[in-house]
């Protein structure tokens, strides 16, 4: 190898470790993940509610792939519900628990987006943020178009790594992940706070539709939970 041979060698090996370098100490985003869990806290606004002391005081929702399962459990376990929310299929599947009982219901786009326009909502945005369960999050304000309610304030986080995480829920507007959130459902209005993000391997199986689940109507549905206030 010649003198001009071995400089050109040495200064490409140079640029070649350069490289390595460079890559290698590049700031990685843990918190960015895409699979995982967020633990949020639950509370019921009106205390005075009857229901109130049936409530669950936790809300988990497991991620994968841009899919989620949200799962909630009341009653020393006697009643469990979970929300399987596929944006890709559009489809949200709800598991009902109840003693040994156990239903499911099926809700495609076209169900979802009636049951959202209910909500008749409009987001007012807002530049303030704050930290929750270690993530920055954007503020907004909530306001039913009827009045049939106040306003609440929302906060939502674009630093996790999941994708049309509200296309099934009243906040579809929203590009990101909810972290502190308030919804209404059979007159219970309830608060979420996110506690706590965890990245770890979530199983397939947490998001499919078990086969010993009976599949029922929206309206059975609807019937049975009105049934438990």
């Amino acid at each position: 190898m010649n003198k001009r041979m071995g400089k050109r060698f040495f200064i490409g090996l140079l640029g070649f470790l350069n490289i390595l370098f460079w890559v290698g100490c590049q700031p990685t985003d843990e918190k960015f993940i895409s699979e995982g869990s967020i633990e949020y806290a639950a509370s019921v606004v009106d205390q005075s509610n009857p229901m109130a002391n049936m409530a669950p005081s936790k809300l988990t929702i497991k991620f994968k792939n841009n899919i989620s399962c949200a799962e909630m459990s009341a009653g020393m376990g006697l009643f469990s519900t979970s929300f399987i929310a596929d944006p890709e299929k559009k489809s949200l599947i709800q598991l009902v628990k109840l003693l040994n009982k156990k239903f499911s219901m099926v809700m495609d786009e076209a169900d979802l987006k009636k049951e959202n326009e209910l909500f008749n909502m409009e987001i007012i945005p807002s530049k303030e943020t704050k930290m929750i369960a270690g993530y920055k999050c954007q503020k907004a304000t909530v306001r039913y178009k009827a009045g049939d309610f106040p306003n609440f304030d929302i906060y939502y986080t674009k630093d996790l790594n999941i994708k049309n995480s509200n296309f099934a829920n009243p906040f579809y507007m929203i590009d990101g992940v909810l972290m502190e959130y308030q919804m209404t459902k059979f007159g219970l209005e309830m608060k979420f706070t996110a506690t706590a993000v965890k990245k770890e391997d979530i199983e397939d199986c947490v998001f499919q539709l078990p086969a010993d689940y009976k599949l029922i109507s929206k309206e059975e549905m609807n019937t049975m939970l009105l049934g438990l206030q």
